[in-house]
């Protein structure tokens, strides 16, 4: 005989699974937290914890693609990681410079940069590994077109 028609679509439900998918969709888009009031000191405390012997370190938020500077401060020559980490989507850059001592209140100090790393700001590590010629001041100028967002750093000398 003749087989059994197949089941007819009830004509809605087409539309209700585009609109449940557009839903999710824009709902995956949504950041989890408002960057401007997140807590940068818990957060940094699970997503880049303090390591010993940090030879310069930061943490913040860049809420309006203002470079926000670190430092300076004294480091000694030699090999050094530099972990970072950001969150809040885009990606963050961290330049590491020298900052000439009789420069660095100036606005435009005598800088010579060492390294310029980035972080993809997704929560997850990235390290760059850096040599510092001289012992001297440095600084990090942390910077991103991606504003808002939260990061974290450390520079840590190589064993």
């Amino acid at each position: 005989m003749f087989p059994a028609p197949p089941p007819r679509l009830n004509p809605l439900a087409p539309k209700a699974a585009l609109v449940g998918t557009l839903l999710l969709a824009v709902s995956g888009c949504s950041p989890a937290g408002s960057i401007s009031d997140a807590d940068v000191p818990a957060w940094q405390a699970t997503a880049l914890p303090e390591a010993s012997g940090s030879a310069l370190k930061g943490s913040g938020k860049i809420l309006d693609r203002d470079p926000v500077v670190h430092g300076p401060q004294e480091v000694a020559a030699g090999n050094y990681i530099l972990s970072m980490v950001c969150d809040g989507g885009g990606k963050a850059f961290f330049e590491v410079s020298t900052v000439q001592k009789d420069d660095a209140a100036r606005t435009g100090a005598a800088r010579t940069e060492i390294a310029d790393a980035g972080a993809a700001c997704n929560g997850s590590l990235e390290r760059y590994r850096l040599r510092v010629p001289d012992s001297g001041r440095l600084d990090v100028t942390v910077s991103s077109v991606d504003a808002p967002l939260i990061y974290a750093f450390q520079l840590v000398p190589m064993p």
